[in-house]
């Protein structure tokens, strides 16, 4: 009998600073296979994923579950819009705004449905909005947001590592082609030696007599 294919599991940053929230968030999520990190606020969510700010007064401690240090690549952020402090919206043009986070997707979620609300942070980057409380087919729809971030990351590593190959293959071209040309020089310089070498050694005639035997 074959083997079941295993699903890739999906890494979930979820921010809010709601307790209540936060559980609920999480058991959804685990319910739809994925592993899960919770945090309370903006800005420990930045430090989570490796961008430091200077809010420097809360670190990350026991709110941080499971660990404090990113050790898998997030697939998706999923934050509450009304928070102290940073608010949702604020991480979202934080994580959009960086370099290294802005392929992250970023879903926004609030108890209060305004629509400006929710159009500025589609406008900025937001692939969805919810509105609490989140319930599983919500959940269910942030599948092919984190398929579509799993299969860009593993592109561009894919991209990274040809890059790589084809700068060591050039290194190694520019070596082989120096290495010809040295070869070529030393066989010029080598022939060159040895006609003058031959011209040397060839008798020179000092009168007629030399002649004679002829």
């Amino acid at each position: 009998m074959g083997m079941a294919a295993v699903e890739p599991q999906f890494h979930v940053l979820a921010v809010d600073d709601s307790l209540i929230d936060r559980k609920l968030i999480e058991r959804l999520l685990k319910t739809s296979s994925c592993q899960v990190t919770t945090v309370d606020s903006g800005s420990k969510a930045l430090q989570f994923l490796g961008l430091n700010e200077d809010d420097q007064k809360n670190p990350i401690q026991s709110s941080v579950s499971p660990n404090n240090h990113q050790e898998v690549q997030v697939n998706l952020v999923i934050t509450d819009y009304c928070m102290p402090g940073m608010t949702g919206y604020d991480l979202l043009k934080k994580i959009k705004e960086s370099s290294s986070l802005r392929n992250i997707p970023v879903v926004i979620m609030s108890s209060e449905n305004v629509p400006s609300r929710i159009s500025r942070c589609l406008e900025e980057g937001a692939e969805d909005f919810f509105l609490k409380p989140v319930r599983l087919s919500d959940v269910n729809k942030l599948r092919p947001h984190m398929v579509k971030n799993k299969k860009a990351g593993e592109q561009e590593i894919q991209e990274s590592s040809s890059s790589e190959e084809s700068s060591a293959e050039s290194g190694m071209t520019d070596v082989q082609s120096q290495a010809e040309s040295n070869d070529n020089r030393c066989n010029k310089r080598k022939a060159l030696d040895e006609g003058f070498a031959l011209k040397r050694t060839r008798p020179r005639c000092n009168s007629l007599s030399d002649f004679s035997d002829l």
